[in-house]
């Protein structure tokens, strides 16, 4: 017996020492992983910081490089990309730095079109990145209208392909717009550009490409052949060169010369059907641009996928606006007594059809309204409310003062009179 007390003694002496060492390796194992996720929130909090200070800064840097009204640009290149697709590279006329704009943002421009009893004004969305020496935006030529071969092409765009050569000045506004991209992000984000609706979102992805971000990337770009594709090299060199993009290009009408999986991957419409199969969950943000048939059935699929009404960013291009979901299926409005537009300079009273916007309402009333965008975007249409209120069943990209209504996207919440 007195021989087994030294080996207990002994054999507890180890077990202490073990479980001491087991306690010292746990505290001190608790202590590394706290200092690692210190560490982490440490590198997180000065990456946040870095983002602001540099937020800050291009806000700054924007607030001393902007203009109010119009600019003098010249145009110091003219590129074809596409067939009718047009890139302007545009200099300021004064030499004075340019302010870094928001990718996605537009420019406006005031044509003196000859012919024209006043300057035309239009929009086109800012095609690069922001860049410290010139502005670019990407114009197509629009043709008659479909059926109608004898019908006139589009005013500004032909002018711009037609009459504008290198060396021409032109009027431009700052860069303005509500639909945007902060590149410094990481949040993952699928652009869409359908048509020459890819201006804006070929912005946003040079924009991130230029600010090295780490986010992933789904460049979805539809069209109908090689003919119409706009900058297919650089396209392709950005989604070889970064491994974050993933680039997918669909061809719905491609022609014998079109080589699935090197002009395009897809033969088929750009849809949320596609995008269903290609991307891991719904969970990006979605930045769209494109014609308005496309853009609304884009909309009421991805609200039908279950993507969150915040998580869905778009701008439509020509006179006609994107709906909600809840708005796209719902019938005109239903109104139990009548909704009366008095244009009272024309001395004109009309009753509302439920849909059209004031503009619209104005035109098929013979009544000229001065109006460039058709999109609420660069003011052109502003219109003053003598009585009633309006809506804007898509929110306008600029501004609007109390007592003015932007005509072209606007509707009427009631009985509403116009200085028109």
């Amino acid at each position: 017996m007195e021989a087994l007390v030294p080996t207990a003694a002994g054999l507890f002496l180890v077990t202490l020492a073990a479980y001491l060492a087991t306690l010292a390796f746990r505290e001190f194992a608790t202590a590394r992983a706290l200092r690692a996720s210190v560490d982490m929130e440490r590198l997180l909090l000065g990456e946040r910081i870095t983002e602001m200070a540099e937020r800050r800064r291009r806000e700054l840097e924007k607030a001393e490089r902007t203009w109010d009204g119009f600019r003098k640009f010249v145009v110091t290149r003219k590129e074809m990309e596409a067939n009718d697709i047009c890139s302007f590279y545009l200099e300021p006329h004064d030499r004075r730095p340019l302010p870094v704009f928001m990718p996605g943002q537009y420019l406006t421009f005031r044509l003196a079109i000859p012919g024209q009893a006043k300057p035309v004004i239009r929009c086109y969305s800012l095609s690069d990145a922001p860049k410290a020496e010139y502005f670019r935006v990407t114009i197509k030529r629009i043709g008659p209208p479909p059926g109608k071969p004898d019908g006139l092409p589009g005013l500004a765009s032909s002018y711009f392909h037609e009459d504008i050569e290198v060396g021409n000045i032109l009027d431009v506004k700052a860069p303005a717009g509500q639909f945007w991209l902060e590149p410094a992000d990481t949040t993952p984000v699928v652009l869409i550009g359908g048509g020459i609706g890819l201006t804006p979102v070929l912005s946003m992805l040079q924009a991130i490409v230029d600010a090295n971000a780490r986010r992933e990337v789904w460049f979805f770009y539809g069209l109908r052949n090689r003919t119409e594709h706009v900058m297919a090299r650089h396209l392709h060199r950005i989604a070889a060169q970064n491994p974050n993009v993933s680039l997918h290009v669909c061809y719905s009408d491609p022609t014998g010369e079109c080589q699935q999986d090197v002009d395009y991957q897809h033969a088929e419409r750009v849809s949320v059907d596609l995008m269903r199969r290609v991307l891991p969950s719904n969970a990006p943000h979605f930045y769209l641009c494109g014609p308005p048939p496309m853009m609304q059935a884009m909309v009421e699929g991805l609200a039908a996928w279950g993507v969150p009404h915040e998580r869905i960013h778009h701008e439509a291009f020509g006179p006609a606006s994107v709906k909600s979901a809840a708005a796209a299926t719902a019938p005109a409005a239903a109104v139990s007594t009548p909704v009366e537009v008095v244009f009272s300079r024309s001395a004109r009273q009309c009753v509302w059809d439920g849909r059209s916007t004031l503009l619209e309402m104005a035109e098929a009333n013979g009544i000229r309204l001065d109006f460039g965008c058709r999109a609420g975007n660069c003011g052109t249409c502003i219109t003053a409310l003598k009585t009633g209120t309006v809506d804007y069943p898509s929110p306008p990209g600029t501004a609007v003062e109390t007592g003015s209504c932007l005509a072209c996207v606007a509707v009427p919440k009631g009985n509403v009179t116009l200085d028109a």
